[in-house]
């Protein structure tokens, strides 16, 4: 290659691709109060249709204390959590956007197994002594949006 076109080459690289790559970098991660904010609750109903979970969230109880990644994403480490975060995000978006949120909102198995190990992760203390391989909400059914809360008396 001649030594014009390899600087050519160079020059397009360093313009074109390290830019666009730290831009990527940045949308990825986020600046820091933007990424607090997205773990808010009012942040998860202000851009899709969870209006009815957040009202039966904000009256449940204890659990109001907690936000919705508390119990919706990956708490494990932070890696599985912000991978989730962007995956789940991006599915909501996509939903949203292309008008598909179907009326009713139901959890993934995916969701089911990340709530549930959340629910073992915070109360650990408590269910050390019982089978944790039950879905916790089979049993504490007013945990679940459609049943806590205003939901529960419509």
């Amino acid at each position: 290659m001649e030594p014009a076109k390899s600087r050519t080459l160079f020059r397009f690289l360093l313009i074109g691709i390290i830019p666009v790559l730290l831009i990527s970098i940045f949308v990825l991660l986020g600046p820091p109060a933007l990424l607090a904010k997205s773990e808010q609750p009012s942040f998860c109903v202000s851009c899709h249709v969870m209006e009815s979970e957040f009202e039966a969230w904000s009256h449940a109880g204890a659990h109001r204390r907690k936000l919705c990644v508390d119990c919706h994403l990956p708490n494990e480490n932070k890696s599985a959590h912000y991978l989730w975060k962007a995956i789940d995000g991006m599915k909501d978006v996509l939903l949203f956007y292309s008008g598909s949120v179907p009326e009713r909102i139901t959890i993934t198995e995916h969701g089911k197994k990340v709530v549930q190990s959340n629910c073992v992760r915070c109360h650990e203390s408590t269910v050390m002594a019982i089978d944790t391989d039950r879905q916790c909400w089979n049993c504490h059914r007013r945990i679940q949006h459609r049943l806590s809360g205003a939901v529960a008396t419509l």
